[in-house]
């Protein structure tokens, strides 16, 4: 009773609680206490999510603050209030912001990536990284697959011509899936959603990946050589790293034995967008689906500078030939920003934050 705060080392959550008389069931005895002992985990949430996120914590006992427009600066002189903050991307989380964070015992991200976060030094620091990446998987499967049967169908070509009162069949003449193979770069989460959407079709599929013996019955691990050599279709589904940035080069296209289609609703970085460009003006790459790209801030919320003095929006010479190709297929980061896939993400992480502290 004279160390209040030492009923921090019970898990409260574990334990069947009244909150009316302050009373909760273990499994083998009955404990009463006063509400003065009662401590709660502070939680900073730094952007908008689905309402359950905030919802369920609150019902599991935690103190939930909102704050969507200080800068980092600001964030930071307050952030040793908190055991914990939940955030999409809006800004990087760093040494110094991890340094003012003296009582932070999770980062949640809601969403699939940590390259926003310096990962090796919070877990340095005993913090705890959460992400969702179970949340978004089906969104993005679903995304890739129809960026791919859109290219191979001319989808948007054939609208946009509709529209303009132009009716021409055979330069709209499609490309049938079955019969190919499709390989995919980065096995997990987003890459096993994919495979599994391609399962109703008379294809086969291949992986690579760095870890090994993630192969199952809808992708068969082969090393990069066997994936280059026989692919008609390449998906990326890698998270941001120094060995995916810039991994899609010059010399890593002119590895590939055949032409062939291109996915990518991984990371932006991956792709190196002057040299997709020279692939797909020599025909080497066939066409590209594209919902990130190089250009894209940190927080994925927009792409270039505007110029100061003429207002104008600053586009590099590649990004001005995908926008007029009409065999790339462009969307802006929404892969997986789907209505089901914002209440999924927020639940993966009330899941995961219930499944560690509670």
């Amino acid at each position: 009773r004279k160390h209040k705060h030492s009923i921090l080392k019970y898990n409260f959550c574990h334990a069947e609680l009244d909150s009316a008389s302050h009373e909760f069931f273990t499994s083998n005895k009955l404990i009463r206490f006063p509400l003065s002992w009662e401590v709660k985990m502070k939680i900073l949430h730094l952007d908008t999510n689905h309402p359950l996120l905030i919802n369920q914590l609150n019902e599991l006992g935690f103190i939930n603050h909102e704050d969507y427009t200080s800068s980092k600066a600001e964030i930071e002189q307050k952030i040793h209030e908190y055991d914990g903050f939940i955030i999409r991307s809006r800004f990087s989380i760093d040494k110094k912001f991890l340094d003012a964070a003296t009582s932070m015992k999770f980062i949640g991200r809601v969403g699939a990536g940590l390259e926003n976060i310096d990962c090796e030094y919070a877990e340095s620091k005993g913090i705890h990284l959460i992400t969702a990446p179970e949340g978004n998987r089906n969104a993005v499967g679903e995304h890739s697959l129809g960026m791919l049967l859109s290219l191979f169908n001319k989808l948007n070509k054939a609208d946009r011509e509709v529209r303009e009162g132009k009716w021409l069949r055979e330069d709209n003449r499609g490309i049938e899936l079955d019969g190919k193979t499709v390989g995919l770069i980065g096995y997990g989460n987003m890459g096993k959603a994919f495979a599994k959407k391609l399962r109703g079709f008379d294809i086969d599929v291949l992986c690579y990946d760095i870890k090994p013996n993630v192969g199952d019955e809808n992708a068969k691990q082969v090393s990069l050589k066997e994936l280059q050599n026989k692919v008609d279709i390449l998906s990326l589904h890698t998270p941001q790293t120094p060995l995916t940035t810039n991994m899609v080069n010059m010399e890593f296209i002119n590895h590939f034995t055949k032409s062939f289609w291109l996915i990518n609703t991984a990371r932006g970085k991956s792709v190196v967008s002057s040299d997709l460009v020279l692939a797909l003006k020599s025909g080497k790459i066939l066409g590209a689906g594209l919902d990130v790209l190089e250009y894209e801030k940190a927080s994925f919320e927009n792409l270039f500078k505007t110029d100061v003095t003429s207002n104008a929006m600053q586009m590099p010479e590649a990004f001005q030939y995908l926008i007029r190709a009409e065999n790339v297929l462009l969307t802006p980061h929404v892969a997986g920003w789907t209505f089901e896939s914002k209440e999924k993400l927020a639940q993966t992480i009330v899941s995961k934050i219930k499944l560690k502290f509670c």
